[in-house]
């Protein structure tokens, strides 16, 4: 593949649609990655996330959800370089006598499983994964714990509530009681007449 002056201007054209979008209809501000790659490839990898494979050998890779084997095209720029990127995603696959893959780009697998969650996840080594299961195991009987407690000071608050109304509610005020308000002596009557 090979540059031209009509490639040139479409992609030209395409940014112009592009800044316009962002500038008029969704009032962004326009930023660049400089000379950050990375952020570029992380977006291509959010885009292909379900066409990813991983490197079997030289020049050729299995893809990562269908198992098929699939091999760079000669005219991709990772052809034939000395470092093969361990993972990678494509844009298209040309069938002929083999399966190739045409607009790669190489991408970190943490990419993989941070942007493609329902395809991807990362596994951890053996030690790793019997710490992770201890410290889950741990945050999990935490948790445990301090539903009891809560649920303890629940019933205890609850308990005191039903003893105060119930105490409220046996008192029973009977005139003359002990219990009862003052009230005014009737004035005694007199005998003597």
């Amino acid at each position: 593949m090979s540059l031209t002056v009509d490639g040139v201007k479409y992609v030209v054209d395409l940014r112009d649609q592009l800044v316009d979008i962002l500038k008029g209809l969704l009032k962004l501000e326009l930023k660049s990655a400089g000379a950050n790659w990375d952020t570029i490839r992380q977006c291509i990898c959010s885009a292909y996330s379900h066409q990813a494979a991983r490197v079997k050998s030289l020049g050729e890779y299995n893809n990562l959800r269908t198992g098929m084997p699939c091999h760079l095209h000669p005219t991709s720029v990772l052809y034939g370089m000395e470092y093969t990127p361990h993972y990678i995603v494509y844009h298209e696959l040309v069938f002929t006598s083999k399966e190739y893959m045409q607009c790669v780009t190489a991408v970190d697998p943490k990419w993989l499983a941070e942007m493609g969650p329902m395809f991807f996840s990362l596994r951890e080594a053996g030690a790793s994964r019997k710490k992770h299961a201890d410290l889950h195991q741990a945050k999990m009987e935490a948790e445990f714990q301090l539903a009891q407690e809560e649920a303890a000071a629940r019933a205890a608050t609850e308990r005191l509530r039903a003893q105060s109304r119930s105490a409220s509610r046996s008192q029973i005020v009977t005139p003359g009681g002990v219990n009862s308000m003052p009230r005014f002596k009737t004035p005694r009557r007199c005998t003597n007449l």
